[in-house]
C-alpha cells in the first residue's frame, strides 16, 4: 500500500481532479491510502430505484464492481443515504445481526474478506443520484481513525465534484453553441490576434473554399480587398479593439469577384464561441459573414414598413442590392433607366443615404443571415 501522504499534498491532487477529472482515479488510490482502507470509490446513488454507478474506485475486483451494479446495489443497506457529510457505516443504519443474514453481506462483502462498508453523501443539492464516498474498511470495522479521516475529505472532495459538475455545464453550453453556429448559413469564423483563423464553421469553409471573397493563406484570413485586409488588421490586433469594433457594431464591407457584396459583422468573445474554439484558444474574435442581399420573407415587410417604401420603390431596392447598377435593374425588371433612377432617388430620401452602396449595407443591416 502507498504511504499516506501528506495533508497538503493530498488536499491538493483533490483539487487537481476537480480542474481535470481524469485524475480521479489517481487520487483514489491517494484518498485509500489516507484513510487507511482496503477500497475506496467515488459512486452515485438513486435512493428511490437504489440502483448505483461506481465511477472511480481502487481496491475491489472489477468483478464486484459489475457485480454491484448489475444485482447487489439493491440489497445494499447504504441505500438509504444519510444526510450530506455524514459518514455512516453499517451499523449505523441497519441492525448488523439481520444485515449478516442478507444476501448483501453473505454473496457481495463477505467473500472478498470484509465485514463492513462506510459512506458519506458529498452533494448538497437535490440530485436524484448524489456522489458518494464509499470505502470498506479491511477486515475489521470502521475504526473511529477511518471515520476522522473520512470526515476530514468530505469538504474537499465536495468542492472538487462541484469545480467538476460547473466545468462540465460550460463545456455542454459551448459545445451545444458550437452545434448551433456550425448550424448556421451565414459563415463564422475565429481569429488570433495575427488574423489566423482559429475555426470557422461549415458555411465558412464554403466561403473559404470558393477562394473568392475570402481565403486563407497560410492559416491568415485574407479578403479580396486591401482596404477590408487593412481593417481587419486593425481591428484584430487584441481583443480590446475587437470589443470596441463590436460594440459598436463594426461592419467590414466584401466583394466577391462577381460584384456580390458581403458584410463581415464583428464580434467580441467570448461572448460567441471561446471555450468551443478548435484550439483553447488563441482567438480574439469574431467575424459573422453573409451575403448582402434581401431575403423577401425576412426584411422586405420590415424596410417598407420602416421606410415606407412603395412595392415599386422596394423591387428597385432588392434588384440594386441583388443585381447590381441602375442599368442592369432597369434589364432586370424591364423598365426603363429613367423609371429606376426615379425610384432609386425617393429610396435614397427615405431611407437617408446617398450611394448605392451605402444601400446594400443598409439592406444588409435589415437581413436575416440565418436564414436563406
Amino acid at each position: 500500500m502507498p504511504r499516506p501522504p501528506r495533508q497538503s499534498e493530498l488536499i491538493e491532487s483533490i483539487y487537481d481532479a476537480g480542474l481535470h477529472p481524469e485524475l480521479w482515479s489517481d487520487v483514489i488510490v491517494t484518498l485509500n491510502a489516507f484513510i487507511g482502507s482496503r477500497a475506496c470509490g467515488l459512486i452515485s446513488k438513486d435512493p428511490v430505484s437504489k440502483s448505483g454507478a461506481t465511477h472511480y474506485y481502487c481496491g475491489v475486483d472489477p468483478l464486484y464492481i459489475q457485480l454491484y451494479a448489475e444485482t447487489y446495489a439493491r440489497y445494499d443497506p447504504l441505500a438509504r443515504l444519510p444526510k450530506y457529510g455524514e459518514v455512516r457505516n453499517i451499523p449505523d443504519l441497519v441492525n448488523y445481526d439481520e444485515y449478516r443474514r442478507g444476501r448483501f453481506y453473505q454473496e457481495w462483502l463477505r467473500p472478498q474478506g470484509s465485514v463492513d462498508v462506510a459512506n458519506v453523501v458529498l452533494e448538497q443539492s437535490k440530485s436524484p443520484s448524489p456522489m458518494l464516498m464509499t470505502v470498506i474498511p479491511g477486515r475489521d470495522m470502521l475504526d473511529a481513525g477511518q471515520r476522522a479521516r473520512m470526515q476530514f475529505l468530505v469538504p474537499h472532495v465536495s468542492r472538487a465534484l462541484l469545480i467538476n459538475r460547473a466545468i462540465e455545464r460550460k463545456q455542454r453550453r459551448a459545445i451545444a453553441l458550437a452545434d448551433v453556429v456550425d448550424r448556421l448559413n451565414a459563415g463564422v469564423i475565429l481569429l488570433d490576434a495575427s488574423c489566423r483563423i482559429v475555426h470557422s464553421n461549415p458555411a465558412a469553409d464554403t466561403l473559404l473554399g470558393a477562394d473568392d471573397v475570402l481565403r486563407s493563406v497560410a492559416g491568415r484570413l485574407v479578403t479580396r480587398s486591401t482596404t477590408a485586409n487593412s481593417a481587419l488588421r486593425e481591428i484584430f490586433r487584441d481583443a480590446d479593439e475587437v470589443a470596441l469594433a463590436s460594440a459598436a457594431g463594426r461592419k467590414i464591407s466584401l466583394m466577391s469577384q462577381d460584384g456580390s457584396h458581403y458584410i463581415a459583422h464583428v464580434i467580441a468573445l467570448p461572448s460567441l464561441l471561446r471555450e468551443a474554439a478548435a484550439e483553447r484558444t488563441s482567438a480574439v474574435g469574431a467575424l459573422f459573414v453573409w451575403k448582402a442581399e434581401l431575403d423577401g420573407h425576412s426584411c422586405a415587410g420590415v424596410l417598407d414598413r420602416t421606410f415606407e417604401l412603395t412595392p415599386a420603390e422596394l423591387r428597385v431596392m432588392q434588384s440594386i442590392v441583388d443585381v447590381g447598377g441602375v442599368p442592369e435593374t432597369a434589364v432586370a425588371l424591364g423598365i426603363a433607366e429613367t423609371t429606376v433612377k426615379t425610384h432609386l432617388h425617393r429610396v435614397f430620401a427615405k431611407t437617408g443615404v446617398s450611394r448605392q452602396a451605402d444601400l446594400v449595407k443598409l439592406a444588409a443591416g435589415f437581413s436575416n443571415p440565418l436564414v436563406h
